[in-house]
């Protein structure tokens, strides 16, 4: 699996390989759950973004205008709690020295949350609930993935990369972009679909074993100076 991982990795940063480690093509797996994660808060959980936090904000300024479809206290919430977990995530970061190790400790502490989002739904928690759990999870994701800055790769937002696709010259890392905006899409497509047609723990449940895999690839990819095992 390791093997397989380098090799993606390879084939995305061409020009540096092994610089990245396993990273890249995981971080591709992030950016698909995002989508599904995301689907679930819009539709399934009052028009609110639990990893989008530009959409929060102007869905907050939306609702204060009146806009009766969206809620304010939804926004704020979702902003407050992915704030707490790109916190806690910025506070862990130091203590952990290797990069690969940070991220599948960060990645298995969002999956268990996303574990209890769906634990929650299953037992008819309220709405803010798992609002609290999924932005939390999204917000330790995203302080990972800031601190590791892997080029054309956030898992969240994809304005940059596309103005990076159309403002630079074709390359790798228009392979990259391209790679990401695709995983966003088909991950809210499939989000979409799961939660429309079948509800909030149908579409959680894939997620959660995405997440589940991720953090396990991680934390069994070899560290620097070691092996690549098969």
């Amino acid at each position: 699996m390791n093997s397989l991982l380098e090799r993606a990795a390879a084939r995305l940063f061409p020009g540096t390989p092994g610089h990245h480690g396993v990273l890249p093509p995981l971080l591709i797996l992030l950016t698909f759950v995002t989508g599904m994660v995301d689907a679930v808060s819009y539709l399934g959980l009052g028009h609110v973004f639990v990893a989008n936090m530009t959409g929060n904000v102007v869905f907050l300024g939306f609702a204060l205008a009146g806009d009766r479809q969206l809620s304010a206290s939804a926004s704020v919430l979702a902003a407050g709690a992915f704030f707490a977990g790109a916190l806690a995530g910025g506070r862990i970061s130091p203590r952990v020295a290797e990069p690969v190790r940070l991220f599948a400790l960060l990645v298995a502490a969002h999956a268990v949350l996303v574990a209890a989002a769906l634990a929650a739904d299953l037992a008819d928690a309220t709405k803010h609930v798992l609002i609290v759990l999924l932005a939390l999870g999204m917000g330790a994701q995203n302080a990972v993935v800031r601190k590791l800055a892997v080029p054309d790769i956030t898992t969240t937002v994809l304005t940059l990369t596309l103005t990076g696709m159309a403002a630079d010259r074709p390359g790798p890392a228009t392979v990259r972009r391209l790679l990401s905006v695709t995983a966003m899409f088909t991950g809210a497509l499939a989000g979409g679909l799961l939660q429309l047609d079948h509800g909030t723990a149908a579409a959680l449940a894939p997620a959660l074993l995405l997440l589940t895999a991720v953090a396990l690839a991680a934390a069994t990819a070899p560290l620097p100076g070691q092996g690549v095992t098969s």
